[in-house]
């Protein structure tokens, strides 16, 4: 049986379902799935293109990688994780994962012609745990205007969906 996770962008009001890849990734989904809800400040991509993300503490379980992407298709919900020494100080502060020494990055790809590339280290693959599967046009359409308008107040949460009848 399929499990099911909404993802809002809770000050725009907009939320879509997707639908957890079990069979690709059932490592990452299981990770997942034990540490829903989550949620935090949300964040677009400056290098990969149509990206919203959101960053969360390490969970329970590391996953590794697994069914891993670099370039991601509209829809696709993907996991990262990375050790907090990458990043500029600065990036750490904004972003409240100061002391941390691991970060896991939550994205989700509203659109075409994505590409997971950092210029200070290449490729970044991540694991493409869900797809986006009710929803997608409005999701996209905030997604987008996050990307127009900003992302000072709002926040991105994956929530578990318990009954899909």
């Amino acid at each position: 049986m399929s499990r099911f996770m909404s993802i809002s962008l809770d000050t725009r009001g907009v939320s879509c379902v997707a639908r957890l890849l079990d069979d690709e990734a059932p490592r990452t989904c299981d990770a997942i799935w034990e540490a829903l809800p989550l949620s935090n400040r949300v964040w677009h991509a400056k290098y990969a293109s149509n990206e919203i993300y959101c960053m969360v503490p390490p969970l329970a379980s590391d996953p590794g990688l697994e069914n891993p992407t670099i370039t991601p298709i509209p829809a696709d919900v993907i996991y990262f994780r990375f050790p907090t020494g990458q990043f500029l100080r600065s990036f750490r502060e904004s972003r409240g994962i100061e002391g941390l020494d691991a970060v896991i990055d939550l994205a989700v790809f509203y659109g075409r012609n994505n590409f997971l590339w950092d210029p200070s280290v290449g490729p970044v693959p991540g694991n493409v745990y869900a797809t986006i599967v009710e929803g997608y046009e409005a999701f996209a359409a905030a997604c987008h205007d996050v990307y127009l308008r900003g992302s000072e107040g709002e926040t991105l949460t994956y929530r578990r969906v318990e009954d899909r009848s």
